[in-house]
């Protein structure tokens, strides 16, 4: 029997419901294997890139990268080519790792500094790695975390730790610094938009010159002249070294004055922390640790981890979390594109036909890697020739990869459609690629067409390991079971309905990132800075705008925009205003239809204010590998001319969407999620206060503090929350 959304509405209910009488054991889970049977985890997660941008899932066509492990991957286990993930990177990994929709746990856009800890990861949530401790599982997180940052947050960097990672190396805040156009304080800024020194025939480029690498008592030269062997430059060389490059110049003694350690370079010189054995350690951008291609430092980790759990009995789970293919778009070394496409990059990486071939070599390195991880730790072989043997019976490992979103807009791949790319729920939003191989799998080498979510990656986790999910989640889950699809090629759909969400995340006081303006059509709040906007091709016009095309700077609110275009020209207005982007996006389909509805804040002359404006459309399904139709523009069904058919599934989808999105209702002084208001809430409220005081979900009138204020909050709402 198929799994509808208001289904599991009526068992989230009733979670709810039971949540405050459970036993101390925490339900009824199923024993687990034992550890020789329960297979060891590889999850798998890459960053910004969608179903476009895979041949194996028959889309890219001949611009697609060269992806041959994870061809491989697909070739020994099961292609699910309809699954449908969240438009942004935190609320697409927050629903992977905690089974939840975003409307449950707040995060609804990419976490960024200014969001609260009511949006960011639960210190209460069951998180995957939790969900498994109980069956004897180890987890570990290599890379870009992305569900919680350093602040507004009492564990600060050591929230991976806090959620129940025993082991963390990598990235919290999740997205990479901008380019270091100065290639490490060697030229004036903007000399450098890719972050390191070309070879001569560029401009500004260099032949040779001096490598210097920091140490822990200063630093350490070595002279690079030439290319290497595969065509690198000495600059890209030296930066892939974890150095910097004095070009034209031999070592010396000590590195010259202008060479500066301390910035960060996008994927090459990044603030790398580490959560282990309770200790938090936050390294300088000086630590060599941090320095070097992102790709090679997360698998580097992740590999020692590994191979240290492989002699153990006890089953492990590794979260590999690469933070490629996002932006700010950069070279990676030649040594990782065997496909030789390095041939074919500039040193321009500001130029869009460039764009789109940087993210082909990044997400070819990032293969590269995940191939170099599977040998060196014995999932898979290699042949003489350098392919990969991977045999997925052979490994007592389950290997799962998915895309956390949709592709970037300006490098999706035809046929889909760039102009409603990542951040939106339309189809290239949210279509991501599921592979899922292991000992599991019966007849690999197969696809399946059956809707899949986000959330439903988590039960798969559970169900691998033994757990009865629902049982161990208190708070419930939206996921639905994975398991009959690996076993059962036969096994009709067990979605009827499939769901993402889009949002704002929680600011002091209803706040918002500033608006940003994308190739001077459409505004958004997606961007978490001023330097996230103009990484991603974008105008800033909040605080600090500086772009001379701006009219008004230091505005909180895209519907300003508008507001000050009119002001500086009315009577071209209707020619000169730029689309909203939503400040609100859901959608919601069936095998057949699918339903997007859009909220957004846009300037209305008459009153001189902003007013929402909601609109909703309705799309028949067309997922044609070939020429794919899906939801864009002008193909929207006329909902004042449609058939019964269609007429009858738009009620259907608009009562479906309804029904999620009133599954949560309000419950202020609930910080705990047990459905009830009570002593248990004054208590931890108590104990935030004293220790912390900060943010917290404790934190009800969202002011950014806990404390006395919210404390009457609670008290004024004691009793059973609303129910669904």
């Amino acid at each position: 029997m198929k799994s509808t959304l208001g289904v599991k509405v009526l068992l989230l209910a009733g979670l709810f419901a039971l949540a405050s009488c459970r036993s101390d054991s925490g339900g009824d889970n199923s024993p687990p294997v034992s550890g020789a049977e329960t297979p060891n985890i590889l999850f798998v997660i890459m960053d910004d890139v969608g179903v476009d941008q895979l041949s194996t899932f028959g889309y890219g066509g001949a611009e697609a990268p060269s992806m041959p492990t994870i061809g491989a991957i697909a070739d020994a286990g099961v292609r699910f080519r309809n699954t449908w993930s969240m438009p942004e990177c935190s609320p697409g990994r927050s629903a992977l790792m905690t089974g939840r929709y975003p409307l449950r746990t707040n995060i609804k856009l990419a976490i960024g500094p200014n969001d609260l800890a009511n949006s960011q990861t639960d210190p209460e949530e069951i998180t995957v790695a939790k969900l498994l401790e109980p069956a004897g599982y180890t987890s570990a997180m290599f890379g870009k975390y992305h569900l919680a940052q350093a602040g507004f947050n009492e564990a600060g960097n050591g929230a991976p730790a806090q959620s129940g990672w025993g082991t963390f190396y990598g990235w919290v805040d999740g997205v990479p610094d901008s380019i270091d156009t100065t290639a490490g304080g060697v030229a004036a800024p903007g000399t450098y938009n890719c972050g390191y020194i070309p070879d001569e025939t560029q401009p500004n480029g260099a032949s040779y010159g001096a490598c210097y690498v920091p140490t822990d008592s200063g630093s350490q030269c070595t002279e690079i002249v030439g290319a290497s062997a595969l065509g690198d430059s000495a600059g890209l060389q030296c930066v892939s070294r974890g150095g910097v490059l004095v070009p034209q110049a031999t070592c010396q003694a000590d590195a010259p004055a202008e060479v500066n350690f301390q910035q960060a370079n996008a994927h090459y010189v990044s603030p790398l922390v580490v959560n282990a054995g309770g200790n938090v350690l936050e390294a300088p951008l000086s630590d060599t640790r941090g320095r070097g291609y992102r790709s090679t430092i997360e698998v580097n980790a992740a590999i020692e981890w590994i191979n240290a759990r492989n002699s153990q009995a006890d089953p492990w789970m590794t979260t590999l979390s690469f933070s490629s293919a996002h932006t700010p778009l950069q070279q990676p070394p030649a040594e990782l594109l065997p496909s030789g496409i390095n041939a074919e990059l500039t040193s321009d990486c500001s130029d869009s036909l460039n764009q789109r071939r940087l993210s082909d070599a990044m997400i070819e390195a990032m293969d590269t890697e995940l191939g170099r991880l599977l040998v060196e730790t014995g999932i898979a072989q290699v042949r003489p020739d350098g392919s990969l043997i991977y045999d997925s019976a052979a490994s007592n490992t389950m290997v799962v990869v998915i895309g956390d979103n949709g592709s970037f807009g300006p490098v999706v791949k035809a046929p889909l459609d760039p102009n409603r790319a990542k951040g939106s729920t339309y189809q290239t939003g949210v279509w991501v690629p599921l592979i899922v191989a292991g000992p599991m799998v019966e007849a690999p080498g197969r696809a399946v067409e059956h809707m899949i979510n986000a959330v439903d990656v988590f039960q798969l986790f559970g169900e691998t390991a033994g757990i009865d999910v629902s049982a161990a989640v208190p708070r419930g889950v939206d996921s639905v079971s994975m398991q009959p699809y690996l076993a059962d090629p036969a096994q009709e759909s067990l979605r009827e309905y499939n769901f993402t969400q889009g949002g704002l995340n929680i600011q002091v006081n209803g706040g918002r990132n500033g608006p940003c303006v994308f190739f001077g059509s459409s505004c958004s709040h997606t961007p978490i800075s001023k330097s996230v906007c103009e990484d991603n091709a974008g105008v800033w016009w909040g605080l600090g705008a500086d772009d001379p095309t701006v009219l008004k700077g230091a505005l909180t609110q895209c519907w300003e925009v508008n507001q000050a275009i009119y002001d500086n020209d009315p009577a071209n207005y209707d020619t000169n205003r730029i689309v909203m982007s939503p400040t609100g996006t859901q959608a919601v389909r069936n095998d057949a239809f699918k339903l997007v509805r859009n909220q957004a804040l846009d300037y209305d002359v008459t009153t001189d204010t902003g007013v929402e404006v909601v609109s909703e459309e309705f799309y028949a399904i067309d997922q044609n590998p070939i020429l794919p139709q899906l939801d864009r523009a002008g193909l929207e069904l006329d909902t004042q001319n449609l058939n019964p058919q269609e007429q009858s599934n738009l009620a259907l989808l608009q009562t479906e969407l309804n029904t999620v999105l009133a599954s949560q209702p309000s419950c202020p002084g609930d910080g705990n999620g047990d459905g009830v208001v009570d002593d248990l809430d004054l208590s931890a409220l108590a104990v935030v206060q004293a220790r912390w005081g900060g943010s917290s979900t404790y934190d009800f009138n969202i002011d950014g503090f806990t404390n006395d204020l919210d404390r009457d909050i609670i008290n004024a709402n004691l009793g059973p929350c609303p129910q669904p």
